[in-house]
């Protein structure tokens, strides 16, 4: 399997770092109901994962059990506020739909991603950006349905199909519609911030929790967001609120430069969005020493094109990387 080493890998770094002060065997216990959920929901999801496991002769059990972020609890206070996103569609662009993505995650993460076509004979292709190929932190089908987003850290989390999982699933959609309707699945453990979008120009964030949730359209042709709840509602799912200043810092300079930019965004405008440093106390282009920018990507769903760049996008160069 081409992903094999990078699984390998992850699962080593999953077992150390993941689960340092619990018995593995416990966290493989409690993922029973998860796996549950999930082959009830989206066998195929499970049936992939059970292909990978093979294929990189890894135990599909841990591989699984990886993949339930809900076990392992939120990351500790410096990693947080990971991820920043900016969409765009008329009236605020010249009819393109626009994306623009930056991940932010650990240094060590890095060597672990990888940008995956994938060729399957009941699903849209798809080409996706994750960490070890099958856990994906982006993605875009040939339906021109793409899958950008963000971290939440929800106070309802419950058993049941991880948000990873969801977000995997959601990418074999292949209408908007089908999208969220994934992406709300009444089982799901918990939720990211699913910012789904179409060639159409179609565009929401779905700012989700186990329970609850709400769908935040753009004003006046875009919108952003970063890793804390923005609508009204859904604040009283925020795990510790003390712990958004990060993701407000980011979230608030990524409004400011739409609100204020010269004419209708394209995506140089949106790479240089991606690229700023003008916020405190954490930056849209991360450099932290805990986490920083691991990858950049943009997306043009009218030509159904995706360009990345690795590592910071106010160093890195962008590069065409998938076209419908």
């Amino acid at each position: 399997m081409a992903c094999g080493d990078v699984l390998r890998e992850l699962l080593t770094h999953g077992l150390t770092i993941l689960a340092p002060s619990a018995s593995w065997d416990d966290y493989r216990r409690a993922a029973a109901p998860y796996l549950a959920a999930t082959e009830a929901a989206f066998p195929w999801v499970v049936e992939e994962l059970r292909g990978a496991a093979q294929g990189a002769g890894v135990d599909f059990l841990d591989l699984f059990t990886c993949s339930i972020e809900e076990l392992f609890g939120p990351p500790p206070a410096p990693l947080l506020g990971r991820c920043a996103d900016f969409a765009a569609c008329p009236p605020a662009t010249d009819g393109h739909t626009l994306l623009a993505h930056n991940n932010d995650l650990s240094p060590a993460t890095q060597p672990l991603l990888m940008a995956v076509e994938w060729l399957l004979p009941d699903h849209p292709r798809l080409f996706t950006v994750g960490v070890g190929g099958i856990f994906l932190s982006i993605g875009i089908n040939a339906a021109r349905l793409a899958l950008t987003g963000n971290e939440l850290s929800p106070n309802d989390e419950r058993p049941g199909i991880p948000r990873l999982l969801i977000a995997r699933a959601l990418l074999s959609a292949r209408t908007f519609d089908e999208a969220v309707a994934i992406a709300l699945h009444p089982r799901r453990a918990s939720s990211y911030n699913n910012l789904i979008s179409t060639g159409e120009g179609r565009i929401a964030s779905v700012e989700a929790s186990a329970t609850d949730h709400a769908l935040l359209l753009p004003e006046d042709g875009w919108l952003v967001h970063t890793n804390h709840y923005t609508h009204p509602r859904m604040e009283q799912y925020e795990r510790d609120p003390r712990n958004t200043a990060k993701s407000v810092s980011r979230y608030d300079r990524a409004r400011e430069l739409m609100l204020t930019r010269s004419g209708p965004a394209t995506l140089p405008m949106l790479q240089a969005f991606l690229a700023d440093h003008n916020s405190t106390p954490a930056s849209i282009c991360r450099h932290d020493d805990h986490v920083r920018t691991v990858f950049s990507a943009l997306i043009d769903l009218a030509e159904g094109t995706v360009d990345a760049a690795l590592g910071n996008p106010c160093v890195s160069e962008f590069q065409r990387v998938w076209a419908v």
